[in-house]
């Protein structure tokens, strides 16, 4: 909806509302917030609103510290009491520097310039992602612990599934937000869950996912469960992806169907498919940010190992589901849900409309279980951090999709984060060599 100041002041007033919380992301994908009395919602409204950037990851150093947070007036919403008893509307922000000009650096923004690259050649897209989570118990403190809420797998129901109350009131309050609600059910993993969103614009899906991520941690609170994305929480189990289904659309029709292909798969489709491969190496820095990501990577466990496609294969980076028509679409599985969602969806944009323009090609559909090929004939995803982020490092297209600021802060944080890690010895370790 598009809300008008005078609109947004009237709600606030007929609906008693007491407090701001004005919302943003920070490089790594973290949901941050500041708190103003709704006395000042003159001066959120007319972009006023300062914070002090320079312990937000990514963002500035303490030299050029300050920055506006200019509220995204669409995304005004008096949040729902079942999240904040408090009347408190919140407000999705872009980051501003003090001569008025967009923050390079803020994620939203970057994601916004691959939107406009998109536009620019005529297309929009719209992605529907499926972020999965589990839920873990809390001790008698409050703090989680590695014991799974239940020991349900792949859509089982009641009373194996005991997430069923939990994913039920994440609904009800994802509802109050606007989402527009799907599927949910019982993962493969003890423990593991899945709630399925409709799929929208790329900001606007960029946007849900935050408030998803956040509202399923709240409720799960509520319910005295632990959330987390964490892609790969238990060893031996299955990981949490976060699949992004992507379509691409000219002049109100879909791009990606071609009713004279045998397969209903037009030749835009297959190219912007090849863009995304491609630089697949470079994309799994962004897609797939942390060390435990490379826990999920691995053959066995239903998340992708190879860089191809495939028709249904699961085995493959890329799926493309069996629906033609405007809902033609493809599948790229190998995200998983800590990703900071307009770093990857910008990346993955770009990628794919650099295969448009270069007329790339995918390759033949793979039809044989990767899993059980041994030979160099298909290439991989990265295996760890480490591989991933040099081939960011040295994918230009990538860097520029970024921005000079965000690529080299995001590679330096990485780079430690991976140092810091491989300092570390883990249990692992220690029971398969100490006796040497």
């Amino acid at each position: 909806m598009n809300y008008t100041k005078d609109v947004i002041k009237q709600e606030v007033k007929d609906q008693l509302v007491e407090f701001i919380l004005l919302e943003f992301t920070d490089m790594l994908g973290y949901t941050k917030n500041v708190e103003l009395p709704i006395e000042e919602i003159d001066s959120v409204l007319n972009n006023e609103a300062m914070f002090d950037s320079s312990s937000i990851s990514g963002f500035s150093d303490i030299q050029e510290s300050d920055m506006y947070l200019v509220p995204d007036l669409s995304t005004f919403k008096v949040l729902p009491n079942k999240v904040d008893d408090d009347q408190t509307v919140r407000f999705i922000c872009d980051i501003y520097k003090p001569d008025g000009t967009p923050f390079e650096g803020d994620p939203r923004y970057i994601l916004k310039r691959a939107v406009q690259e998109a536009e620019d050649m005529g297309y929009s897209v719209n992605v529907g992602p499926e972020p999965e989570f589990f839920l873990f118990k809390l001790n008698a403190e409050g703090y989680p612990v590695r014991q799974r809420n239940d020991k349900g797998g792949y859509f089982d129901a009641s009373p194996k599934d005991k997430g069923d109350k939990v994913r039920r009131d994440i609904v009800r309050v994802l509802k109050d937000f606007g989402f527009d609600m799907e599927a949910n059910h019982h993962e493969v993993a003890a423990g593991q869950h899945e709630i399925n969103f409709r799929f929208d614009s790329l900001l606007k899906t960029a946007d849900n996912i935050q408030t998803f991520k956040n509202v399923v941690k709240d409720v799960a609170t509520n319910h005295d469960y632990h959330a987390t994305f964490m892609p790969k929480p238990i060893a031996g189990a299955n990981g949490s992806g976060m699949h992004c289904h992507l379509s691409l659309f000219k002049d109100g029709d879909s791009a990606f169907y071609d009713d004279t292909a045998e397969d209903g798969i037009s030749t835009t489709m297959k190219q912007f498919m090849a863009g995304i491969l491609s630089h697949a190496s470079g994309i799994a820095a962004i897609s797939n940010p942390s060390v435990n990501s490379y826990k999920r990577l691995v053959p066995g466990y239903e998340a992708p190992v190879s860089v191809a496609w495939s028709h249904s294969n699961r085995s493959c980076m890329i799926r493309v589901p069996t629906t033609r028509g405007k809902g033609t679409r493809f599948e790229v599985r190998n995200p998983d849900p800590t990703a900071n969602p307009y770093l990857t969806l910008a990346v993955l944009i770009h990628a794919g409309l650099e295969g448009i323009r270069k007329e790339m090609d995918p390759g033949e559909a793979e039809y044989r279980n990767l899993y059980e090929v041994s030979d160099d004939s298909v290439p991989t995803l990265p295996t760890n951090l480490k591989e991933a982020i040099n081939a960011l490092r040295n994918d230009s297209l990538l860097m520029n999709a970024l921005g000079e600021h965000t690529s080299c802060v995001f590679i330096e944080e990485k780079e430690e984060e991976w140092s810091d890690y491989s300092l570390q010895v883990s249990q692992w370790e220690i029971d398969h060599y100490m006796n040497h």
